[in-house]
């Protein structure tokens, strides 16, 4: 899936509090649909990625795929 894994800065908590909420949604996304579909997390992953990718975001105004891509 191309991921790489970039750390932050220990005991920061702007930086912690922005991946936590990150985590949070993906998690909220991936269990809604699990809970709608069945399976298991891997199963929706691509979708729960293209999903969030694609989604407007208000701290960026636009989408993570516009503002990478354009």
């Amino acid at each position: 899936m191309g991921t790489r894994l970039k750390m932050s800065t220990s005991h920061h908590p702007q930086t912690d509090g922005q991946s936590e909420r990150t985590i949070q949604t993906l998690e909220d996304m991936l269990r809604a649909c699990v809970l709608e579909d069945g399976g298991s997390w891997g199963d929706h992953l691509h979708l729960i990625e293209f999903a969030y990718n694609n989604s407007y975001h208000a701290s960026i105004r636009m989408a993570p795929y516009e503002a990478l891509y354009g």
